[in-house]
């Protein structure tokens, strides 16, 4: 289970699991949070009247809860449920298991250096998230540029090992997009113009291209930046628009998803 130091941030979101249910109250453990309770108040369940607060929160069940008042004396925390909102929730739960996943390769790295999960997090865990907020956000970093290492005070062993494995977990995968282009000319050789302007596309924006029937072709491009593809790509089709209708033609196109 993700875990982080200390106490929750006043209007922070966290994960809570249910223990137990009184009349007025459900009392939670905080999954992020080893050793800190919290308190969801009746009035903080739902955003209407709430008779029986049992048809709302079950026993053994996690739900995303906003930190709503800390107690730093008694390491005990409010919690708000009715104050989450869709997206909130939804976002948590995604940040949630980013934390697993990096969790998940900090107790690859500790294993191979013959440590515990506790002595990962103690040594190497919580030192991450202090500069990084996330053990997720710092593997990602550090995946694209492995010179921020240097810059952290770890132990060179937990360097090496840590770099090896967060570059096998976040290789970037090749994606494909792909669009469906329709160009038509109306000269004696429209043919050979259309041609000359695919060849460009080819050759100056890395395109690859596909005769489907006449007069629709397949275009695609390759790499590991959706976004930089998808607005390259775009480019590359506006291009061919314009050079199309300069040769007495005209073009279309539409994405493939």
């Amino acid at each position: 289970m993700p875990r982080k130091k200390g106490l929750p941030e006043w209007g922070g979101l966290v994960i809570c699991k249910v223990k137990r249910v009184t009349p007025y109250a459900a009392w939670c453990d905080l999954e992020e949070y080893p050793g800190i309770e919290g308190m969801i108040h009746i009035s903080e369940v739902a955003g209407k009247w709430v008779k029986d607060i049992k048809k709302f929160v079950k026993v053994g069940k996690q739900y995303v809860a906003k930190v709503v008042k800390i107690d730093y004396q008694k390491n005990f925390v409010n919690l708000s449920l009715k104050r989450v909102n869709e997206r909130d929730e939804k976002d948590k739960w995604n940040d949630f298991r980013k934390e697993e996943r990096a969790e998940k390769i900090l107790e690859q790295v500790a294993k191979e250096l013959n440590k515990s999960l506790d002595q990962a997090y103690e040594e190497v865990g919580f030192v991450l998230q202090e500069k990084f907020d996330s053990l997720f956000s710092a593997f990602e970093s550090i995946s694209k540029d492995e010179k921020i290492l240097e810059k952290i005070n770890i132990e060179e062993k937990w360097k090496k090992a840590l770099l090896q494995t967060i570059k096998k977990s976040f290789k970037e995968k090749e994606v494909e997009i792909k669009a469906e282009v329709e160009i038509k000319n109306f000269s004696s050789n429209g043919i050979e113009r259309i041609k000359k302007v695919l060849t460009n596309l080819e050759e100056n924006f890395g395109l690859e291209i596909a005769y489907i029937s006449a007069p629709k072709y397949i275009v695609k491009i390759k790499g590991k930046n959706p976004k930089k593809l998808e607005k390259k790509m775009t480019e590359a089709l506006e291009f061919c628009i314009k050079e199309i209708k300069k040769l007495n033609g005209m073009a279309s196109y539409k994405m493939i998803r």
